[in-house]
């Protein structure tokens, strides 16, 4: 457009070039409002991730990605965004106690107790949440959306201390070698006022 009106109209006073920017900024606007662009939104899975050679592990992991997808539905899904807020704590400390038994496949236990019980009646609740706030306002939908949303703070805290549980035996380990390891600097003469240089 700007070599058009260069060819065609002159160039050589400032009134000129302003029109020729409003001229442009119009042609603009004009040409987006005929022909909008389309945004498509691509929902990429993430990547399968590589097997362990531990059944029980790789079948929790499998479990674990589909809570996590549906929890992030779920979060899409509902409007009220203290409940969102809570949906996002869960999602985020799932992901990290289904990625806790990759590391520590001795936690398999409580992982599968967490995921047996614990994770499928939370997925119930917020389906019912989500089903339950698309529905008018009653005394029985608000109750039970209220009752919802006071035990998901609750369910918050579980998943927390879930998740700290499943360090108890990491941290017994480290407990025990940092004991050892004082006893011999201890007995060799190398801890705090014994050690001489």
């Amino acid at each position: 457009m700007c070599a058009l009106w260069c060819l065609l109209l002159p160039l050589y006073k400032l009134w000129h070039f302003l029109l020729l920017l409003a001229a442009t900024v119009g042609a603009y606007f004009l040409f987006r409002a005929l022909f909008p662009g389309t945004e498509k939104v691509v929902d990429v899975p993430e990547p399968e991730p590589e097997p362990t050679g531990n059944a029980e592990v790789d079948a929790l992991t499998r479990e674990g990605r589909q809570a996590v997808a549906e929890l992030r539905r779920l979060r899409g899904s509902i409007r009220e965004p203290s409940v969102q807020k809570r949906v996002d704590e869960l999602t985020d400390l799932t992901q990290k106690i289904f990625d806790d038994v990759v590391t520590d496949p001795q936690d398999v236990p409580q992982v599968k107790r967490f995921a047996g019980y614990y994770l499928p009646t939370t997925m119930k609740l917020l389906n019912a949440y989500d089903r339950m706030s698309g529905q008018g306002v009653g005394e029985n939908v608000s109750g039970t959306l209220k009752r919802i949303e006071d035990i998901l703070d609750t369910t918050v805290q579980a998943y927390r201390k879930q998740y700290d549980a499943l360090f108890a035996n990491e941290a017994l380990d480290i407990e025990t070698d940092i004991t050892v390891l004082e006893s011999m600097l201890k007995r060799e003469g190398l801890s705090g006022k014994d050690f001489n240089v």
